[in-house]
């Protein structure tokens, strides 16, 4: 009998791979879809904007988002911090999903957006005012 074929596969430019199983990827989408319910304090209809590299995080928020109701917002990683600013006040986003090289950029921004309630960072470093996705997970 063979193994079950993943659910998701993903592997970086240097070799690192990240293989989730269907229940696997079930589970953590349920845990991120509490996340961003219970912890960032988001409803149906809401609104998340993620600024990421294509890491397995990115597609891991999309399908939570999809579990909850919430609308998910994908930027390029290429976006300016006026990008940024333009799409947090089109979208009234209230929360905002980046890594460690992208949150400075929000940061200068924050000041214009006032719909944003909650940022979540993914990656291992933490930032003063942010949550750190992998550690909610």
């Amino acid at each position: 009998k063979k193994p079950a074929n993943p659910a998701f596969w993903w592997v970086n430019g240097e070799g690192e791979e990240v293989k989730w199983s269907f229940e696997e990827l079930g589970s953590l989408s349920r845990k991120a879809a509490n996340v961003l319910s219970k912890v960032c304090g988001l409803q149906r209809g809401d609104r998340v904007v993620a600024v990421l590299p294509r890491v397995p995080e990115w597609w891991l928020l999309n399908v939570a988002c999809m579990r909850a109701g919430i609308v998910f917002i994908p930027g390029t990683s290429q976006l300016t911090a006026k990008d940024i600013l333009y799409r947090l006040q089109a979208s009234k986003a209230k929360c905002f999903v980046t890594d460690d090289e992208r949150a400075p950029a929000v940061e200068s921004v924050l000041p214009g957006s006032q719909f944003l309630k909650s940022k979540l960072l993914v990656g291992k470093g933490s930032r003063d005012g942010w949550l750190n996705l992998k550690e909610l997970l």
